[in-house]
């Protein structure tokens, strides 16, 4: 295993091949990371995590594990030493849809074997992800998320998690549960946040869509783009904010603070959330079945309606 002054020099010798040294290090810390890729832009000092969920885009267990051993192996690399090469770390992902929201298959997987245990890994290891996001894996990088398309659930609160969201004027926003008397894990304590408390409530209760232009109306979204830009806007608030970084970087961690002891929060809204699933009803598992039945049937729609997406870099 690489400790950190090894990782930094090894990344310090490439010179020219500085990109795929850091990858190299990091992806030999971090083992395998099913589902999705890393990309490096070492002149922004970023490091892109692309999500590519299986079977489908919602947030599966072996995505949000390989998401948690990428955060832990850039902390315990390269920490807060002064010539880290990773300062920003940003979310996306690719497709007509960035993100359904949480695995409903493994909550039904879960609840058909009364496996209440399988069900508290899961929450504990999104909110994990959620809270290392959000203290910007403790206070060593700033982390974005580019928004392109439709995002549910779940899904809101891990790009809504990260420091700083933009979102393309084509996304849209859902949290779709209550109308299936189900909540997602997270979304009060990070939605509320943003919003305040009584607006958060009127968007978890409505269940209805929203803009992106109405999201950023109600504080959500950091940045409205045109559609295809948001990439490129993270290029340009990485580059425009390293020599700022540590300062920025502080004040993310004064304004979390004046907001509350988020750890807390979630470890309370996991317990929360664990209880409600294991009290479903056969009726309401059953409407959880139709959703993922119904979610296969528009991933099919736009199978036969593709159109084309950005390559990746």
């Amino acid at each position: 295993m690489l400790d950190a002054a090894m990782a930094v020099e090894r990344w310090t010798d490439l010179s020219d091949g500085a990109s795929g040294g850091v990858l190299e290090a990091l992806q030999r810390r971090a083992g395998a990371l099913p589902q999705i890729s890393l990309t490096y832009e070492a002149e922004h000092k970023l490091l892109w995590i692309t999500l590519r969920p299986e079977p489908k885009p919602v947030l599966t267990l072996p995505l949000i594990e390989s998401i948690r051993k990428v955060q832990i192996s850039v902390w315990e690399m390269w920490g807060r030493a002064p010539d880290r090469p990773i300062l920003f770390m940003a979310c996306r992902s690719r497709g007509r849809v960035y993100s359904l929201g949480g695995d409903l298959d493994y909550y039904l997987d879960c609840l058909a074997r009364n496996d209440q245990a399988g069900l508290v890994d899961y929450a504990r290891a999104a909110s994990d992800v959620i809270l290392m996001s959000r203290n910007g894996l403790n206070g060593s990088v700033i982390t974005l998320s580019a928004v392109h398309a439709r995002v549910m659930g779940g899904g809101v609160d891990s790009a809504r998690g990260c420091n700083v969201m933009v979102a393309e004027e084509d996304a849209t926003f859902c949290y779709p549960e209550v109308n299936y008397n189900h909540f997602p894990i997270s979304a009060v304590p990070i939605l509320s946040r943003h919003t305040g408390a009584v607006e958060a409530e009127k968007i978890l209760l409505s269940g209805r869509d929203y803009s992106a232009a109405e999201f950023l109306d109600r504080g959500v979204v950091n940045a409205l783009v045109p559609k295809g830009s948001g990439e490129d806007w993270i290029r340009r608030y990485c580059a425009g904010s390293q020599a700022s970084h540590a300062a920025r970087v502080a004040l993310f961690a004064a304004f979390n603070a004046q907001s509350g002891d988020l750890a807390s929060a979630l470890e309370g809204a996991v317990a929360s959330w664990v209880s409600h699933i294991m009290t479903l009803t056969p009726l309401e598992i059953s409407k959880l079945q139709r959703i993922t039945a119904a979610q296969e049937r528009m991933l099919g729609r736009l199978l036969r309606n593709p159109v084309e997406a950005p390559a990746v870099s």
